[in-house]
C-alpha cells in the first residue's frame, strides 16, 4: 500500500488530466504555465470529458483484475488506436466502440475533430517538456481497404499509412517495429511479435513524455529505506526527498501531492491512502467526479515528501478488458463489422488489443512511454451452418435467377 503503487495511479495523468484542468488565457512560453493557450473546443471539450470516464473506467477494470501487481497503463494511447479504429466499424460493432470509449452522446466527427484538435494542443504545449503522440496504420498491401478510412485516419489522426508484404514477416515485423522503437525513444522496442496469414492490419498510437520536475529532487537526499508491499513484506528502495511548497490535499481516505513537470502545464499527482487502508478500494472509488474534487482540493503548502525512484515497464493484452466494457462484439469472428473499412468488414475482427509502457521516476524528472496495438484479422476456415432449426429454402434455376420452388421448414419428423 506504499508510495510505489500510489504514484501509478498518475494514468499518463502527466499527459491528460493535468491539460483538461487547465482554464483559457495565453501562456508564456518561458516561465509558469498556469491555463491553456486558447480555450478547448467543443469537441475537446467533449472528447476529454469522455476520455477522463474512459481513462478510469479502464484503469479500475484493469487494476480489479491484477490486484496484486504493478499498473502502469496509458488510456489516452488505447482510447486514440480505438479511435482510429473506429472510422472502420459500422452497425453494433460501431455503436459498442462507442459504448466502450465513452462517446455515445458525441457525433463521429466531433470524435474525429477532437482527437485532432487535442493533438495539436497537447504538442508543444509547454517547451520545457516532451511530448510525443504518433499514430500509424501498417496493413497488408494487396488487401482491399477502403481508402476512405485511410484518408481519415491522415486527415484526423495526423497517421502515417502504409502497406506492406505481411508474407514477408521479418521485413514487415521490422518496419513496424522500428517505427514502435523510434517514436517512444527505444524504450518500448517492439509491440508486434509475429505476423500470420490471417493478419490484415496494425493500427499504432505511441505516446513518449519526457518532463523535469520543476524542482528537482536532490540525489544527495535519496536514502534506501524499507518500501512496504501490499502482500506484507518488505524491501529496501531508494527514496527521494524534499521539503518544498507542494501542491497538497488530504482527505478521509488518501493524501495527495501534485508534482509540477518543466513549466507546470504537465503534473504527476501521486495518492497515497492512510496507513491501514486499502489501495484497490482506493483505485475502485476514483470516477471523473471523485477526480475532479481532488483537483479542486489540491493547493499550496510546505510538505516533507519521500517518493520511490523506480522503473516500471507494463504489459496486459486488454481484450478481456474491452469486452467487459462493452465491446466484445468487435472480438468475435463472423459478428463484428468493419465494413466502413474494407468491403470485406464483415469477415473482418479485432484479433487482440495490447499495450505496453514503461516509466521512469527519478530525481530530475519522469520519463515514460506507451504503445497500444490494435490488431486486424480476417476469418480463417469454413464457416459452421448447422441447420438444425427452422429455415427456408428454394430450388431455382441459377443463370436466369428463375425460382421453381420455395419452401419452409418448422418440424421434421424423427428419423
Amino acid at each position: 500500500m506504499g508510495i510505489l503503487r500510489q504514484s501509478l495511479l498518475v494514468l499518463l495523468g502527466a499527459v491528460a488530466v493535468s491539460s483538461a484542468a487547465c482554464t483559457n488565457s495565453t501562456a508564456p512560453k518561458d516561465g509558469p504555465i498556469d491555463a491553456l493557450p486558447r480555450p478547448l473546443s467543443g469537441a475537446e471539450t467533449k472528447l476529454v470529458a469522455a476520455g477522463n470516464t474512459f481513462s478510469f473506467a479502464l484503469f479500475k477494470r484493469i487494476s480489479a483484475a491484477t490486484p496484486d501487481s504493478n499498473l502502469f497503463v496509458s488510456p489516452l494511447s488505447a482510447s486514440m488506436a480505438l479511435g482510429m479504429t473506429l472510422n472502420g466499424a459500422a452497425g453494433s460493432t460501431y455503436d459498442s466502440m462507442r459504448v466502450a470509449l465513452q462517446v455515445e452522446g458525441v457525433s463521429q466527427d466531433e470524435i474525429n475533430a477532437g482527437y485532432k484538435e487535442l493533438l495539436s494542443l497537447l504538442r508543444g504545449l509547454d517547451p520545457a517538456t516532451t511530448l510525443e503522440v504518433a499514430n500509424s496504420i501498417w496493413y497488408r498491401q494487396e488487401f482491399p481497404f477502403e481508402q476512405s478510412f485511410f484518408t481519415a485516419a491522415k486527415s484526423w489522426f495526423d497517421a502515417e499509412v502504409r502497406g506492406l508484404d505481411f508474407d514477408d514477416v521479418p521485413s514487415s515485423l521490422a518496419a513496424i517495429n522500428g517505427w514502435v522503437d523510434q517514436r517512444t525513444n527505444g524504450k518500448i522496442p517492439r509491440i508486434v511479435e509475429d505476423i500470420t496469414r490471417d493478419d490484415v492490419m496494425f493500427l499504432i498510437n505511441a505516446i513518449y513524455f519526457n518532463g523535469n520536475w520543476e524542482r528537482k529532487f536532490d540525489r544527495a537526499d535519496t536514502r534506501a529505506a524499507p518500501f512496504h508491499a501490499l502482500d506484507g513484506t518488505s524491501a529496501q528502495v531508494p527514496l527521494m526527498y524534499q521539503k518544498s511548497k507542494i501542491r497538497y490535499a488530504w482527505t478521509p481516505q488518501y493524501q495527495a501531492v501534485d508534482l509540477a513537470y518543466g513549466n507546470s502545464a504537465f503534473t504527476m499527482t501521486v495518492l497515497l491512502p492512510h496507513a491501514g487502508s486499502s489501495v484497490n478500494e482506493l483505485a475502485a472509488s476514483l470516477t471523473p467526479a471523485a477526480w475532479t474534487e481532488l483537483v479542486g482540493r489540491l493547493a499550496s503548502q510546505e510538505v516533507e515528501l519521500y517518493l520511490p525512484k523506480f522503473k516500471l515497464s507494463w504489459e496486459r493484452l486488454l481484450n478481456d478488458d474491452l469486452t467487459a466494457m462493452g465491446m466484445g462484439i468487435a472480438f468475435r469472428e463472423r459478428e463484428a463489422d468493419f465494413t466502413r473499412m474494407s468491403s470485406l468488414g464483415r469477415a473482418l475482427f479485432i484479433t487482440y488489443v495490447k499495450q505496453k509502457a514503461y516509466v521512469d521516476v527519478h530525481e530530475e524528472g519522469t520519463e515514460a512511454a506507451a504503445v497500444t496495438v490494435v490488431a486486424i484479422g480476417i476469418t480463417s476456415g469454413p464457416p459452421t451452418v448447422r441447420v438444425d432449426r427452422p429455415f427456408i429454402f428454394a430450388i431455382r434455376e441459377r443463370f436466369s435467377g428463375t425460382i421453381l420452388f420455395m419452401g419452409k421448414v418448422v418440424k421434421l419428423p424423427a428419423a
